[in-house]
């Protein structure tokens, strides 16, 4: 059965959809009523005492925003578990949660997700085109991605949306089939503007998200905004939104990029 929020709770969510909110996501969070998110994608902070302004990918330091709010490895299991939880109580039946994490806290979300009850569906990695130069191991060049949901039984996913039974690749074989294997290689994308955030999910990641697991008007909830990226591409593939985000610089860069188009950098891939 569908959600139907009583007229006090369809109040409160109109007044926080197509929104993004400048404070800490699990009080945020906690506002809403139950049962009302169709889809979570987020990059929730390291937990490795991350550099935002470390001359790496492309970037020339002065002008990655300043600000960057890591949470320390000691709190890392409690905070991951507290805004979790609150993700598992907005979700609907029907919804899914698409979280990214590199390897160094991977532990602790997969601990915290089973502790919230929010079940794994796939464990998703996806591969760029480069990491950071090292000298005593591997060079790290994916990113994880848990794709989660509430209730397997009841949770939505399209899979049709992108390509038919019938589409094949230029070599014979199945593009659906190749476009649903759960190792995703899509290129990090670099800005060429003045300012921007140290990081960024690529939009051709987000579409492939919104395309299996939401459809027009569903809500999508990205409690880590950064540069609000997720809401930008969603509100484009007519998505409603919502978001948090406690950096003050952040928050601004994400709400100019949401209500002045012109604002908007032009999203660029490495080659």
């Amino acid at each position: 059965m569908p959600f139907l929020p009583t007229d006090h709770e369809s109040k409160e969510l109109t007044e926080h959809e197509n929104r993004i909110f400048n404070e800490d996501c699990i009080a945020g969070m906690r506002r809403l009523p139950s049962d009302i998110v169709d889809l979570v994608i987020t990059d929730p902070p390291f937990g490795i005492n991350f550099k935002a302004n470390r001359p790496n990918y492309n970037r020339i330091s002065h002008r990655v925003l300043d600000g960057y709010s890591d949470v320390s490895r000691m709190n890392y299991q409690e905070f991951t578990k507290s805004w979790l939880a609150e993700v598992q109580r907005v979700l609907k039946p029907s919804g899914s949660a698409f979280v990214f994490s590199g390897w160094n806290n991977l532990k602790d979300i997969l601990n915290a997700l089973s502790e919230v009850d929010l079940e794994t569906i796939n464990h998703i990695i996806w591969k760029y085109q480069f990491g950071v130069v090292t000298k005593r191991k591997f060079v790290t060049s994916h990113y994880h991605c848990l794709f989660v949901a509430k209730d397997d039984k009841q949770r939505a996913f399209h899979v049709n949306s992108r390509f038919s039974r019938d589409d094949r690749t230029e070599n014979g074989n199945s593009a659906r089939y190749r476009d649903m294997e759960d190792v995703w290689e899509i290129k990090r994308e670099y800005w060429t503007g003045d300012i921007k955030t140290p990081t960024k999910l690529p939009r051709q990641l987000i579409e492939k998200i919104l395309d299996y697991a939401s459809l027009e008007g569903d809500l999508v909830l990205d409690p880590f905004l950064g540069s609000g990226q997720v809401p930008v591409v969603a509100q484009e593939h007519n998505r409603r939104f919502l978001g948090y985000e406690i950096v003050p610089e952040y928050f601004e860069f994400a709400e100019r990029r949401l209500t002045t188009r012109s604002y908007r950098i032009p999203d660029q891939t490495s080659s």
